[in-house]
């Protein structure tokens, strides 16, 4: 089993930052792309950013210059900071993890969750 962990956020005033932590946990072999979503109220879960296993990246545009994706592969950890936030980041964000478990089997898992609003 493999749990996915996301810390961090909370209410910021508009133009101010936060960081995202995921931690992964549990029967991992390898972690291959990790990836940011999220989710705002009444619209579709977006993707925010993605990084992989060799750290390559990319971005929604609405959040490019804003947003920096980073991950470290010993602590099976990935991080999202947010810069210059607007109130229409406020969403819930989400980790995914692209996991080979330890019985070598492929799977993506998701964490929970976690509040991010931006005050006007």
């Amino acid at each position: 089993q493999v749990q996915l962990v996301e810390s961090g956020g909370g209410l910021v005033q508009a133009g101010g930052s936060l960081r995202l932590s995921c931690a992964a946990s549990g029967s991992i072999f390898s972690i291959n792309d990790m990836t940011w979503y999220r989710q705002a109220p009444g619209k579709q879960r977006e993707l925010v950013a993605r990084i992989t296993s060799g750290s390559s990246t990319n971005y929604a545009d609405s959040v490019k210059g804003r947003f920096t994706i980073s991950r470290d592969n010993a602590k099976n950890t990935m991080y999202l900071q947010m810069n210059s936030l607007k109130p229409e980041d406020t969403a819930v964000y989400y980790c995914n993890a692209d996991v080979l478990t330890t019985a070598l089997i492929r799977l993506a898992y998701w964490g929970q969750g976690t509040q991010v609003t931006v005050s006007s």
